[in-house]
């Protein structure tokens, strides 16, 4: 499977740098370039292992995913159960580790195969150009919400 990996250290706690992540709505779209919409499913009004979500991200591509695994303060992981048709698997991670100067290092990992099969090389390349960037750019945006006081008053209060 391909893979693009991303990380920052943000000078706030993982507990709050985890928040940071989980945002929804206005707060989220402030910091997140990637996502355009997204919204929770099945009447969840919380993230939560076993809660799906869909998304459209700024290329305006849809994608419902689930989260498997909901750690606050330390990692979230979620994999794609309906998305773009180019997509076979992809499944993403986003772990947070304290630096020990009071701060967080978050890395942040997608990995994905692509269809079809006898395609899946070159366009596995090209999604690692198109997500590595865009993966950047969000990890960017994420260490831009951890310093910015809207952000950190709404995960604060």
């Amino acid at each position: 499977m391909a893979q693009v990996q991303a990380e920052t250290v943000v000078a706030v706690p993982p507990d709050v740098a985890f928040a940071v992540s989980q945002t929804t709505g206005g707060t989220r779209y402030r910091w997140d370039p990637f996502v355009r919409e997204q919204h929770f499913l099945d009447g969840a009004t919380l993230p939560a292992k076993g809660v799906r979500t869909a998304t459209v991200s700024r290329h305006r591509l849809r994608m419902v995913s689930r989260y498997v695994s909901w750690a606050p303060g330390s990692h979230v992981g979620m994999t794609m159960t309906e998305g773009p048709w180019f997509f076979e698997v992809f499944a993403g991670s986003w772990r947070f580790t304290p630096t020990g100067d009071g701060g967080t290092r978050a890395v942040w990992r997608y990995v994905f195969r692509c269809r079809p099969r006898w395609a899946a090389g070159p366009m596995e390349a090209v999604g690692q150009l198109v997500l590595g960037r865009d993966v950047r750019r969000r990890i960017a945006g994420f260490a831009r919400g951890c310093a910015d006081p809207v952000v950190l008053a709404a995960v604060r209060g």
